[in-house]
Order: structure tokens, then sequence, then C-alpha cells
């Protein structure tokens, strides 16, 4: 059994900057973030390979936000820069044996969900 499991959402200003954490059991995983806003799809937003050499991003976030990871923790992070309101959603993170591109249906593990909420 894969544990998946987010930490470090909550509320923040405007323009401020949030850091999300994610920890998967068991082996090293393509990893990605994805997050769902009231009454919409859920969304890629940013992906990183098992090494950690390569990385991925939706274009609505690429330049404020940031995924890095620190395989000796087994940890992957979500750096978010500049937020905004639209940022309110709820973020999960999910492990992939494959890719850690934006193809949802190629994660095979989920996290619960952490929610971060933007204030204007």
């Amino acid at each position: 059994q894969v544990h998946v499991r987010e930490s470090g959402g909550g509320l923040v200003q405007a323009g401020g900057s949030l850091r999300l954490s994610c920890v998967a059991s068991g082996r090293t995983y393509h990893m990605g973030w994805f997050r769902q806003a009231s009454g919409k799809e859920r969304e890629f937003l940013a992906g990183i390979s098992a090494s950690g050499g390569q990385t991925s991003y939706a274009d609505s976030v690429k330049g404020r936000f940031t995924i890095s990871r620190d395989n000796a923790k087994h940890s992957v992070s979500l750096q978010m820069d500049s937020e905004q309101p639209d940022d309110t959603a709820v973020y999960s993170c999910a492990a992939s044996k494959i890719t850690e591109k934006s193809y949802e249906h190629l994660y095979d593990y989920w996290g619960q969900g952490i929610a971060g909420t933007v204030s204007s």
C-alpha cells in the first residue's frame, strides 16, 4: 500500500506565498501536483521526475510555482508565489510509476488533498 500525504496548506493574502509538501511511501516515484477549485475540474500544475532532473509546468503557473524534491526525505514540494484569489483550491499530490507529465490518468497514487485559500 502506497501512502501519499500532503501538508502545508492554509490561508495566505493575495501577493503572498504558500509552500506545500508531499511525502509518498515506498519507492521513488515521478510526482505531480494538481488542484481543483470549487465548481471546476481538476487541473495539472507541475510535475517532477523521480530523479528530479526533469520538471513540467502548466502554462497558467509557469514562473510563479516551483516544484522540487528531496529524495533523501521522500518529499516533494510546491512553492507558490504571487498568490491570487483564483489560486484558491484543494491541492493534491500524486505519484506515478511512469511520468511526471500532465496526464492525470497515468498517476497511480493520490493524496487526500489539502486546502489552500488566498484572500483578496
